[in-house]
């Protein structure tokens, strides 16, 4: 193997996985990151997909995120007075609810205990390529050098414009992402989260072992606001629009009456990512929402960037070359990917529907589900599970992608 140092771009989850798993392989991997420390007090929480757990397994943190996150054990759909019980998918482990904070912890500790070294501040301008490496030129005037570069950013990604001008850039849902914890009067089953389309908006929640409700809401918001302009707006205010926005419904409004100023989180603008036609030049590559960022809709988000910070390591450990690894690192993903993303932008769609639409919903949607085979569906996407101890093989990967 000729690679034998990284640099990886970015602190958030798929960051501290790559570089984790960069570090199994014997590639000494370091993480810059443009904030000034550990995001450790940032977001609300998110849904975790079981196959993001059994990813995490491979580096050695999976329990350490199960002891910090809590099973999901029933989920239901709720569309206006009808609910349906999803049934539980055979085989996987439930859905997982986490605190983005406590997930960000758990990474940032794994992936120190593996050796990994991380510098903040560090916020990327540009990249010098050389014949036999890379150079990251950094906003504090800071340079850093290695074999590789891998972009790790987000879905506003300095490395993928780096890597092609013409790269497209997210695309805007027209919702804004909210959390909070409250408590209400309304009695919900143990470990059971409610996805439910409101009159106005689509929400979902679920119950806590301490009887607090935990919710989460996309507020349809056709003005694009970036997370810390969304932050500047007062939380009254926020409170005021959903109370007004979700007052119809049932308990929606009465989670958002009940939810106090300091109980709300603004999580940022959704964005879905387009299919992204460069995914690597010369040694840098991309992982993460910088490359595959699918709607909040599909829950696995996370999972996703995890997987491919781990099968980016797998393909650098045995092709012998950067061009090489990348090249199957892309084919074995881009499919997994970008067909969980389609799936992902259908149900953003139903999220902004009409009043009329509404309406037909609970006739539609189990209807939809069963067109859409959603259980074949779903078991496929979490039970997926990397062979870390196998030679990469392409058809392989692809028939269990």
């Amino acid at each position: 193997m000729s690679i034998r140092t990284a640099l990886v771009i970015g602190g958030g989850i798929a960051g501290p996985v790559t570089a984790t798993a960069l570090q199994r392989v014997g590639i000494e991997a370091r993480v810059y990151e443009a904030y000034p420390g550990p995001a450790f007090n940032i977001g609300s929480a998110l849904g975790f997909a079981p196959n993001g757990l059994t990813a995490l397994d491979i580096i050695g943190a999976g329990d350490a995120v199960r002891k910090v996150a809590l099973p999901m054990t029933d989920t239901v759909m709720s569309l206006g007075r009808k609910q349906i019980t999803m049934p539980a998918l055979p085989g996987v482990e439930p859905l997982q609810v986490v605190d983005r904070s406590s997930l960000h912890e758990v990474l940032h500790d794994a992936a120190v205990a593996a050796g990994v070294a991380f510098e903040y501040g560090k916020r990327l301008v540009g990249v010098d390529e050389h014949a036999d490496g890379v150079t990251a030129r950094f906003a504090d005037g800071s340079t850093a050098t290695a074999d590789i570069l891998v972009g790790a950013d987000g879905i506003k990604s300095l490395v993928r414009t780096l890597i092609d001008p013409q790269a497209p850039a997210a695309d805007y849902l027209g919702m804004l992402g909210f959390g909070a914890y409250t408590r209400c009067s309304f009695d919900l089953a143990p470990q059971t989260m409610v996805f439910a389309f409101g009159k106005n908006a689509y929400y979902l929640y679920w119950s806590l072992p301490d009887g607090r409700i935990g919710w989460g809401v996309n507020l349809p918001h056709k003005q694009y606001l970036s997370l810390s302009e969304a932050r500047q707006v007062p939380a009254e205010q926020w409170l005021r629009i959903l109370r007004e926005t979700y007052a119809d419904d049932v308990p929606g409004g009465e989670l958002a009456r009940s939810t106090a100023p300091e109980d709300l989180a603004v999580t940022g603008a959704l964005h879905i990512m387009p299919p992204v036609p460069t995914w690597h030049r010369g040694r840098m590559v991309l992982v993460g929402d910088s490359v595959h960022a699918p709607s909040n809709s599909t829950g696995q988000g996370a999972s996703l960037a995890i997987e491919s910070g781990i099968q980016l390591a797998r393909c650098l450990r045995d092709c012998d070359d950067p061009a090489t690894a990348f090249a199957t690192y892309e084919r074995i993903r881009r499919p997994r990917v970008e067909r969980i993303a389609a799936r992902g932008a259908k149900i953003s769609h139903s999220k902004t529907v009409g009043p009329v639409m509404r309406r037909m919903m609970p006739v539609l949607m189990p209807l939809a589900g069963k067109l859409m085979k959603l259980e074949k569906t779903m078991i496929r996407e979490q039970s997926y599970a990397i062979d870390w101890d196998a030679p990469v093989d392409v058809g392989d990967e692809l028939a269990r992608a």
